[in-house]
C-alpha cells in the first residue's frame, strides 16, 4: 500500500483471475441499510452523497449478455452524515428493463453484441436501441439523472432512487435524442459572472457528424445551445472543457453498418479502428458559438476519457488516456476470459495545441496502465497540480485496475495505494474538505471489489497522502458489479 511499489516491477500476476471474474456476476438484489461493518472512522465533516452507475445485470434470467456495456443500469447511493454511512441501490426502470423482467427473456439487441434469441431471422433489421441508462449519474438542478450517451436521460428520485421516467430537459430533447454520459461542471463560468455551469454535448454520427453543445445554470435551465457539423463518422465518448473551448477527439475509426443491419453483430462490433489514420482534435468555441470549429490532426491512438484540459498562453493542453489500438469486441471470446497481456494498456498523454501554428505536441505523462481520472472539481478546465486515477498494481504491462495513483505535476511525485492481490478499484472521486485551501486537501472515495470475500468496500483515502492506510474501509454486505462513472453532491439523501 505504499509508494515503494512504484519501483518494484515483477512478472508475478498481481491479481487472481478467478476472483476478478466474480466481480462481473449480476447483482439482482436491491438494498437499503445503514452500514455498520467499518474499519477506521468516517470523518464527521464528510457529508453528502456519492452516486454511482454501472451495469447491475450481466444476464437476463440466466442468459448472459455479450458485453458488460449492454447491462442494465443500477444506481448506488452512498450517503454520509455525522460519521455514519447509508447504502441504497436500485435499477433504473427503463422501458426495456421492465419489459425484459416481465417476459423473462432478452427482447432487445445490445450495442456491444448481445443478441435476441432466435438467430439471424429474429435480429436482422431490428435497429431499436435499448436505453440501458448505465454509464453515469449526476445530481444537478434538483434532478438526479441516469445517463447513457445514445439516448435521453432517465430521471430518478434522489431520496429513494425510484425511476420517475425519461427526462427531455424541459423540451430541449426529442424522443430518441442523445445526451452524453460525460458532462463537466465549469466551476466558474466567465460568461455567467463566475457562477458554475453544467456543460454537456449530444452526438449524431453519420457520413458527417453533428455535435450539439448544451450549457445549463445551477437551476438546470438552459443558458446556451449551439450545433456544429463535423466531417466524417465520429465515435466520441468523452470531451474536455476550458473557459473558452469544448474539445473533442474524433477517433480514427470506420463504421460498417451492414453486419448490424443483417443481425450478425452489434453496432459497437461494427466500429473498426484505423491505425493509419490521424485523430482529429476538434475545438469548439464556447464564447463564440458561430465561430467555425478548429480541427487539427495528430497521431494519438484511441481515446475514451480525458483527465482535464487547460489554457496556457497561446496553447490549449489536453490530458487524455490513450490506447495504441481500440480494444475490439471479439465475438468468439467472453469478456470474462480476456487476456490482459494481449491488450494495449491505457496510458496518460498530454496533447498541447498551439493555437497560432496549429501544431500539436505529444508527451507521455504516465506509462503505467491507468483509467478513470479524477481531479479537484475547482480545477476543471484550469491548470491543475494533482491527478488521481485508477491504475494497475505493477508499473508495466496491462492488468485490471487495482490501485489509486496520485500524480503531482509540480514535483513529479507519485503515490500509489494498491489493493492487490484481492482488490479491484473503480473510478476515484475527489471530495474537497470543508474550508480546505490546498488543492489536495480532501478525500478520495472509491468502490473496491474484494474478490476474497465477494463483496464491495467503500474506501476513503486521504487525498494528501495515499501512502497512509485508509481513513475508513466500509464493508458492504454484498458485491456491486464493476461500474462505470459517478458523481458527488453535498446534498445528503437519507
Amino acid at each position: 500500500m505504499t509508494s515503494n511499489l512504484l519501483s518494484n516491477p515483477t512478472t508475478e500476476k498481481s491479481y487472481d483471475r478467478t476472483e476478478w471474474k466474480k466481480g462481473y456476476q449480476s447483482q439482482p438484489n436491491e438494498y437499503d441499510y445503514w452500514v455498520d461493518d467499518i474499519e477506521g472512522e468516517i470523518p464527521h465533516d464528510l457529508r453528502g452523497t456519492l452516486f454511482r452507475n454501472g451495469p447491475g445485470l450481466l444476464d437476463i434470467h440466466g442468459t448472459s449478455i455479450r458485453h458488460p456495456f449492454d447491462g442494465d443500469g443500477m444506481i448506488s447511493a452512498i450517503s454520509f452524515k455525522e460519521g455514519k454511512v447509508h447504502f441504497r441501490n436500485r435499477f433504473v426502470r427503463t422501458e426495456a428493463y421492465v419489459q425484459e423482467q416481465a417476459s423473462g427473456q432478452i427482447l432487445y439487441r445490445g450495442v456491444f453484441g448481445t443478441q435476441k434469441p432466435g438467430g439471424l431471422l429474429n435480429n436482422a433489421f431490428d435497429l431499436r436501441l435499448k436505453n440501458i441508462a448505465n454509464t453515469n449519474v449526476i445530481y444537478w438542478g434538483d434532478k438526479l439523472l441516469a445517463l447513457w450517451e445514445a439516448a435521453e436521460p432517465y430521471r430518478l428520485d434522489p431520496a429513494t432512487l425510484e425511476t420517475i421516467g425519461l427526462d427531455y430537459l424541459d423540451g430541449l430533447l426529442k424522443p430518441g435524442d442523445a445526451f452524453s454520459a460525460h458532462p463537466w461542471i465549469d466551476p466558474s463560468c466567465e460568461m455567467d459572472g463566475g457562477k458554475p455551469c453544467f456543460v454537456n454535448f449530444a452526438l449524431k454520427s453519420g457520413l458527417s457528424s453533428k455535435i450539439t453543445i448544451f450549457e445549463f445554470n445551477l437551476q438546470g435551465k438552459l443558458l446556451r445551445r449551439h450545433a456544429h457539423a463535423i466531417p466524417g463518422f465520429s465515435f466520441i465518448h468523452d470531451f474536455a472543457i476550458t473557459p473558452h473551448y469544448c474539445i473533442f477527439f474524433q477517433n480514427p475509426v470506420g463504421f460498417n453498418p451492414f453486419p448490424f443491419l443483417f443481425g450478425l453483430k452489434g453496432a459497437g462490433e461494427c466500429v473498426q479502428y484505423q491505425p493509419n489514420q490521424p485523430t482529429r482534435i476538434i475545438m469548439i468555441s464556447r464564447q463564440e458559438p458561430d465561430a467555425k470549429p478548429i480541427i487539427i490532426e495528430t497521431p494519438s491512438g484511441f481515446v475514451f476519457h480525458h483527465a482535464n484540459a487547460f489554457e496556457v498562453d497561446n496553447k490549449v493542453c489536453i490530458d487524455s488516456i490513450c490506447y495504441d489500438s481500440l480494444p475490439q469486441v471479439d465475438p468468439d471470446i467472453s469478456y470474462k476470459d480476456v487476456d490482459f497481456d494481449k491488450l494495449d494498456p491505457g496510458k496518460l498523454w498530454r496533447f498541447s495545441v498551439n493555437l497560432e501554428t496549429k501544431i500539436v505536441e505529444r508527451e507521455l505523462l504516465e506509462s503505467r496502465c491507468c483509467e478513470f481520472p479524477a481531479i479537484h472539481p475547482d480545477q476543471v478546465g484550469r491548470n491543475y497540480r494533482y491527478l488521481y486515477i485508477g491504475a494497475a498494481h505493477h508499473p508495466t504491462g496491462n492488468a485490471p485496475l487495482q490501485a489509486i495513483l496520485k500524480i503531482d505535476w509540480q514535483t513529479g511525485e507519485r503515490q500509489l495505494h494498491s489493493f492487490a492481490k484481492h482488490g479491484y478499484v473503480s473510478e476515484p472521486v475527489f471530495i474537497p474538505k470543508p474550508n480546505a485551501t490546498a488543492e489536495d486537501d480532501g478525500w478520495i472515495i472509491t468502490l473496491v471489489y474484494d474478490g476474497s470475500h465477494h463483496r464491495s468496500d467503500v474506501v476513503i483515502l486521504d487525498g494528501k497522502n495515499l501512502n497512509e492506510k485508509p481513513i475508513a474501509r466500509i464493508h458492504l454486505k454484498h458485491h456491486i458489479p464493476y461500474g462505470l462513472h459517478g458523481s458527488w453532491t453535498s446534498e445528503c439523501f437519507v
